[in-house]
């Protein structure tokens, strides 16, 4: 069987451009998120639900923060990048201004489409720790470990509140 195989981009520069591009993803996807927080938080019914989606808005800020150092610790700036997978899964899946027939359906695709965004911020920092690595970007490896383990914590979080409402 002969498959092929794409191989790890060695080069500095074209490692660079992965790794700025990928974070551009990701910080924009984020800014859209901080501006779209107060709506999802006034459409959970309950206030458990409410109080962890503000508990994500203050990890989003603080990730934002963080996000803002590392582009100045490359030496690069935001692009402001309109092809985003987190703002697409926000306007197009969210769907949650469709009147539901109980509150805790809605809270139930509340929770699961926070979950979804949890695990492409997981998936996208887990991608561009390896990246910053190849690129010996230490104090940029530490706080995207620290927006992971964040990211981590949130995910966990909302199983925990989907628990609730699904439980014997």
């Amino acid at each position: 069987m002969n498959m092929q195989v794409t191989p790890i981009p060695t080069n500095q520069a074209l490692l660079e451009e992965l790794f700025t591009h990928h974070l551009n993803r990701i910080y924009s996807g984020k800014c859209f998120l901080d501006k779209n927080l107060e709506h999802l938080i006034s459409l959970a019914s309950s206030k458990g639900l409410q109080l962890a989606i503000e508990e994500i808005g203050g990890d989003v800020k603080k990730q934002i923060l963080r996000m803002q150092e590392i582009y100045q610790l490359i030496g690069k700036i935001p692009d402001k990048d309109e092809c985003n997978p987190i703002k697409s899964i926000v306007k197009d899946e969210f769907c949650l201004d469709e009147q539901q027939t109980l509150a805790a359906l809605n809270d139930l695709d509340l929770m699961l489409y926070v979950q979804v965004l949890e695990h492409v911020n997981i998936t996208s920092y887990r991608m561009l720790i390896m990246i910053a690595k190849l690129l010996h970007y230490d104090e940029v490896t530490q706080l995207l470990k620290e927006n992971f383990d964040e990211s981590e914590d949130n995910d966990k979080l909302f199983m925990l509140i989907a628990k609730e409402y699904i439980s014997e």
